[in-house]
């Protein structure tokens, strides 16, 4: 009876390990201070530790990372390319999240610098901060990107003479219902709104082709309320958020809130802020400031708006990127000057960030996805 027991336990055990699900963070770098390229890290939720799993070689400064909603392949742009930028494809291994090249593309722009999917799969967004371009990519059946079928090049110039003399594409974001891209221009003070078509990969302006933001403000990057109806705006230049309401039918944009500092009020550094994330149940928005070295935490009221509650050292200097938990248990920071991802506890309740602890070295980390393999 006991070894019937025994035997039982060991099978229930074995199929948890089994049925337990593997995290993966990919980690996208700069190539430098001996970057390998992207890096392949293995998360214990239970835990909250990091390690290392693979390294894949790419010599030129794959930085920003996306994956394919299938969970099949993840792409990145190159942004050291020469003259023209490009952007990467690879298959990821199902059992292990391990990464393998497929296919390259250029990206028809200087500096690609973000890199956004469609929820169908079909296309890939890719936004060229030097060469001030937009540009769409086919994504093929078996996850390859084929070569561009759209490509969108800007004029002007915005109010700050040395970050605004021209154009500077920044970021695309597709909207909840898959209808709209919005598309940061830094450079302009403007937020491009376009609809694209999926079958021939092209793009039109939206009735609304745009929304613009105080002079000198710098457009940077997006995140959308998980409710669908906000969108909020890192301001990059003034280091504040700007808050829109969200037209589903037509994706056009009402500004709600410009200009909401997200520094303390105490700061004088230089500082410029990145990247910017709600938690998943849109209680708080989150966004990371370069030179205070610091991640912003805003609450989110129902109507929309923010209002700066707190703040989070990263441990460490320029926290280019960093990410939320889509379980909303953790949040992870990514120390671009000295080469760290910092592991923090996220309190549902109060938005607060607690360290765990845990730190692991990465050379010029720049971007964060978290991945379950199944």
């Amino acid at each position: 009876m006991k070894k019937l027991v025994l035997l039982i336990a060991l099978l229930m055990s074995s199929l948890a390990e089994a049925q337990s699900p593997k995290e993966i963070l990919y980690v996208g770098t700069y190539s430098t201070r001996g970057s390998e390229g992207i890096y392949v890290l293995e998360f214990d939720r239970a835990s909250g530790s990091l390690k290392q799993l693979q390294t894949v070689s790419n010599a030129k400064s794959p930085s920003f990372l996306a994956i394919h909603p299938s969970g099949k392949y993840l792409y990145s742009v190159n942004e050291a390319a020469a003259n023209s930028g490009g952007v990467s494809s690879y298959s990821i291994e199902p059992k292990t999240g391990k990464l393998t090249m497929m296919n390259q593309q250029s990206s028809h722009g200087r500096g690609p610098c973000h890199i956004a999917v469609d929820q169908t799969g079909k296309l890939a967004f890719v936004s060229n901060y030097g060469g001030g371009t937009f540009t769409v990519l086919p994504i093929q059946n078996d996850g390859t990107l084929g070569a561009a079928t759209d490509t969108l090049k800007y004029e002007g110039k915005g109010a700050h003479p040395q970050r605004q003399d021209k154009p500077h594409i920044h970021s695309a974001t597709v909207s909840p219902n898959n209808r709209f891209v919005y598309v940061c221009d830094l450079g302009t003070d403007k937020v491009y709104i376009y609809e694209f078509d999926k079958a021939s990969g092209k793009v039109k302006p939206a009735a609304t082709p745009y929304a613009s933001v105080a002079p000198g403000s710098g457009p940077r990057h997006i995140a959308i309320h998980p409710t669908g109806k906000y969108l909020y705006l890192v301001e990059e230049i003034n280091s504040s958020v700007a808050t829109f309401a969200i037209d589903n039918k037509t994706g056009a944009l009402t500004l709600l809130q410009d200009n909401v500092k997200t520094l303390p009020a105490d700061f004088t550094g230089n500082n410029t802020s990145a990247d910017i994330h709600t938690d998943p149940k849109g209680k708080f928005l989150y966004q990371s400031n370069r030179g205070y070295d610091g991640l912003a935490i805003l609450s989110i009221a129902n109507d929309g708006k923010v209002t700066l509650v707190g703040q989070q050292p990263t441990e460490g200097k320029t926290p280019r990127n960093f990410m939320i938990d889509p379980k909303g248990e953790y949040a992870f920071a990514a120390n671009q000057d000295t080469d760290n991802i910092v592991v923090y506890k996220l309190d549902g309740k109060t938005g607060r960030l607690t360290p765990t602890g845990t730190q692991i070295k990465v050379p010029a980390p720049v971007c964060l996805k978290l991945f379950t393999v199944r």
